[in-house]
């Protein structure tokens, strides 16, 4: 039986109770076959967090896997409902807390065009914004792949790949300090532009790490590409061709390894994607060499894209024009750093009664909403990163639902697994680049 048959009659594939262990050790004593069940997980980093895998194991070949999941569970989605529209940024940003910026912007697309600031006809998103969001985005994406080809490398005994792939990532997070003040979780895209422009050193560090990464990322496929052992635990390894793909909804690598390439930035460009100019790279070997292969070459892309975004910078805002949805972008610090502006404060506490209103009514409550509901999608590390909101007219959000990719994608480690043997499962769940922050949020 090769990796990915189907082993007997399928049964659900996540697990939500305590019973689970206990029904499947009923099932097998139903049976015949001297057949044990095992727990992996959950721990950290084998299974990418706390996600646990239940394995029916027949010898050293997986017959049935299960996964249970909700170990991190944090609410986040109903925390949504208790903050205003702009402070609910800062709980979507750590759902998938290696991708923070795709969150935050596949929230703000949909709070923008409930606003009617996004649409077919027009986008009122400063230029400049766009072309930020853009950047930070294509450079998230490089950051998360390099920890997915690095924990991969690790869970297989490269700890070389382990060490290289944290080193890089580290330049890339300073990079995001020095631009959001936030290594991770950055809280710096906002509904209708970004918190704050570049600061005056941003472009030139951006551009460094145009000059360094390739040739980091050459270092990586100078160990792995051809590297035997790696070779041998990937190729083969975890295979789910395109049927799969479709039946069980995943997306990202794991469906351009099937020779589709599908990617939501060319099919359904948000943001000016359809302004820039790469390609979306394509394999068809289905397994997690491919996966891998495929990473490096999308850094390449996200190369490419950058310098673009580097070239299209041009001065001008970095918020909408309209008062009641700039807050607070458009304030200023004080020369001690801290604070508002003299000039700031000057307008709302002496000439301008309408922007003390709307200066008071925007810290204390936020801007409202039209009533409505929205879906929109970016295309993150991992996939297709959906975002639902509903709104029923007010300051808070009735409503918010991440479609996270890594959710999704688990669904396809049973059918990656079974059939194949129990040393293979880590390398076919390192494949899909799992995190359970986003799985479970």
């Amino acid at each position: 039986m090769t990796a990915g048959a189907r082993a007997g009659p399928r049964r659900e594939v996540f697990v939500d109770s305590g019973q689970e262990l206990a029904d499947a050790v009923g099932d097998l004593k139903a049976t015949a076959d001297e057949r044990i069940v095992v727990n992996l997980g959950p721990q950290h980093p084998s299974t990418h967090g706390v996600l646990r895998l239940i394995l029916e194991l027949d010898a050293e070949r997986v017959v049935e896997a299960r996964l249970g999941i909700g170990y991190l569970h944090t609410g986040i989605e109903k925390n949504c409902e208790y903050r205003n529209w702009t402070q609910a940024v800062m709980f979507l940003t750590r759902a998938d807390y290696l991708m923070p910026v795709f969150n935050e912007v596949v929230y703000c697309l949909g709070v923008e065009r409930l606003l009617g600031l996004t649409g077919p006809a027009e986008d009122q998103v400063p230029e400049r914004a766009r072309v930020i969001r853009v950047m930070l985005m294509e450079l998230n994406r490089i950051s998360s792949h390099l920890v997915a080809i690095a924990t991969g490398g690790m869970e297989l005994g490269a700890l070389t790949v382990m060490t290289f792939g944290f080193r890089d990532r580290e330049l890339v997070l300073d990079v995001f300090e020095a631009i959001t003040g936030l290594r991770m979780n950055h809280g710096y895209v906002r509904p209708g532009g970004l918190a704050q422009d570049l600061p005056p050193d941003a472009e030139s560090s951006v551009r460094e790490l145009l000059r360094v990464l390739p040739e980091r990322i050459h270092e990586y496929e100078q160990l792995l590409d051809d590297n035997a052992v790696f070779r041998k635990r990937t190729v083969g390894v975890g295979y789910l061709d395109l049927t799969g793909c479709m039946a069980l909804g995943a997306t990202g690598p794991i469906l351009r390894t099937t020779g589709l390439p599908h990617d939501l930035r060319k099919a359904q460009p948000y943001s000016g994607y359809q302004d820039y100019e790469f390609d979306v790279p394509t394999l068809a070997g289905c397994d997690a060499y491919d996966r891998y292969l495929l990473r490096i070459a999308e850094m390449k892309q996200s190369l490419r894209i950058v310098e673009q975004c580097l070239d299209r910078l041009e001065p001008g805002p970095v918020m909408v024009a309209d008062k009641k949805v700039a807050w607070p972008a458009r304030l200023a610090l004080g020369p001690d750093g801290l604070g508002n502006s003299a000039e700031h404060i000057r307008t709302i506490m002496g000439t301008s009664m309408e922007s003390l209103i709307h200066h008071f009514r925007l810290v204390t409550e936020g801007f409202a909403v039209p009533p409505g509901q929205s879906y929109t999608a970016v295309e993150s590390p991992r996939g297709e990163l959906g975002c639902h909101l509903v709104s029923t007219g007010g300051p808070r959000p009735y409503r918010v639902h991440l479609r996270d990719p890594s959710f999704t994608n688990l669904q396809a480690v049973a059918a990656m697994v079974e059939g194949g043997l129990v040393a293979d499962v880590v390398a076919s769940l390192a494949s899909t680049d799992p995190v359970l922050g986003g799985v479970d949020r």
